[in-house]
């Protein structure tokens, strides 16, 4: 099959393109042809050797897709060949970035009715990841008050649209050129981040879910009211330390599952969110891709178009 992949460690360029070992369905997991793969900003983290070594070279990135079934493993019974769907890699594994993948047939799900594949690509791993922080960490509720950080990202934006539906009023930051999009997805309120420092226009929300990390991370306990709690994606593998003792700084763990994938297809049906502003490259131009995401200049998603 064809595949993108690098030899080792080294710029988003250091990606190539080209044949690469097909995988084999083990039992338990099916085998997808994929159609779209989604580009995260974990990927070209990975291309660096920013979380370490890989395990083997080459070696191909990418962690969610959309596809169609092609072959089931030894006893997997709740799929069959044909079926449209649309999944998250397990833990630790990157393997998207290619025609085919093989994948635990418990941690996929039927892609979305209504999206094409380049759209539930787009977001399998942003409607996890904004799930499992939203709903499972911050455990936010109606009537609360909800700062989200880099409100233009795919996290992001899926976030604050998961908020609006819930009931609460949202904040979020962005730059001049995408608060018309922020404030497309529902945002109560936007900042621009280039003209006021957000500490001096914001206090007592109830929580913060930081997408940006580094400074802006740290500043974001100072929006909290006492007792709230904020939720970090960007600052590494834990919450940034408080300077306040009267709030909470959280990491949401970001697992992998049927249900949430179910939840992410419920919210669209529903009309409770909508796909972000999308980006698609050809398979051949993942380094292209990734040298963009690595940029952070864009909004929304980008998408490889596999098929």
């Amino acid at each position: 099959m064809k595949a993108a992949f690098f030899r080792q460690h080294g710029a988003p360029e250091a990606l190539e393109f080209g044949d690469y070992p097909d995988p084999v369905a083990k039992p338990g997991e099916v085998l997808v042809d994929v159609h779209a793969a989604s580009v995260n900003g974990a990927d070209w983290r990975v291309v660096a050797g920013a979380y370490g070594p890989v395990a083997f070279f080459p070696y191909s990135p990418g962690r969610d897709f959309s596809g169609v079934v092609s072959a089931l493993g030894e006893g997997v019974t709740d799929f069959a060949v044909g079926d449209e769907v649309f999944g998250v890699c397990d833990v630790g594994i990157e393997a998207a970035y290619a025609e085919k993948v093989a994948i635990k047939a418990s941690i996929l799900a039927r892609k979305p009715a209504t999206l094409s594949h380049v759209e539930s690509a787009s977001v399998a791993l942003i409607g996890l990841t904004a799930l499992c922080a939203v709903e499972d960490t911050l455990k936010i509720k109606a009537g609360e008050t909800v700062m989200v950080q880099g409100g233009a990202g795919g996290v992001a934006s899926f976030a604050i649209q998961v908020a609006k539906h819930t009931g609460c009023r949202v904040i979020s930051t962005t730059s001049a050129a995408n608060i018309a999009y922020v404030r497309g997805l529902g945002t109560d309120q936007v900042i621009d981040y280039n003209r006021d420092d957000f500490t001096q226009v914001v206090s007592g929300v109830d929580a913060v879910f930081d997408t940006v990390g580094g400074d802006v991370g740290v500043r974001s306990y100072l929006v909290l009211k006492p007792g709230g709690r904020a939720a970090f994606i960007a600052s590494g593998p834990k919450a940034p330390a408080t300077p306040r003792t009267d709030v909470t700084g959280l990491r949401p763990a970001v697992g992998r599952d049927r249900q949430h994938l179910d939840r992410i297809s419920a919210l669209i049906a529903c009309g409770a969110v909508k796909v972000p502003e999308i980006t698609t490259f050809p398979l051949s131009e993942a380094a292209k891709a990734n040298a963009v995401s690595k940029g952070r200049h864009f909004r929304g998603k980008l998408v490889l178009r596999v098929r």
